[in-house]
């Protein structure tokens, strides 16, 4: 009995250690495109990886961003808790159109949904889609998006 209490004690540590991490999470990158610019994308794929995001960094290079992939389309909503920078997402459909942008203010709580069920999200510094002259049915290349009537390997 005393062992399985350890056990438990020890998976709650590590748990708790997950969550209080000491700064930001670091994820494999991959590079997007948005017609000749390109962006590199640290890709978030676990439901943890997801949840911490861009939380807890002070600020992003130009041309960086996250990608949030998701198992299946829903409506996807985000927030800004713990999030101190200003960030526009990008909600994007399985060949990277994009489906609405939302502007999110740092630290907020506030709900930014997709507009219909989509299976990726691309969080860039707030503005910078706007600058690029990208907005709804503009389209991000790259391997995690694929062409309408083609699988992926």
């Amino acid at each position: 009995m005393r062992h399985r209490l350890l056990q438990a004690m020890a998976g709650l540590l590590i748990t708790g250690t997950a969550w209080a991490q000491s700064g930001p999470q670091q994820l494999p990158t991959t590079t997007l495109t948005a017609g000749m610019h390109q962006i590199r994308a640290e890709v978030a794929r676990t439901d943890l990886q997801r949840q911490i995001g861009l939380m807890h960094r002070p600020s992003m290079a130009a041309g960086d961003g996250m990608l949030f992939v998701f198992e299946e389309p829903g409506v996807q909503c985000f927030w800004m808790r713990n999030t101190l920078i200003p960030l526009s997402a990008a909600f994007l459909d399985d060949e990277g159109r994009i489906v609405n942008i939302e502007d999110m203010k740092p630290q907020t709580e506030d709900s930014h949904c997709s507009r219909k069920p989509v299976r990726f999200v691309l969080e860039m510094n707030q503005g910078w889609f706007a600058k690029k002259g990208l907005s709804a049915g503009s389209r991000i290349g790259g391997e995690p998006f694929r062409p309408v009537g083609t699988a992926h390997k």
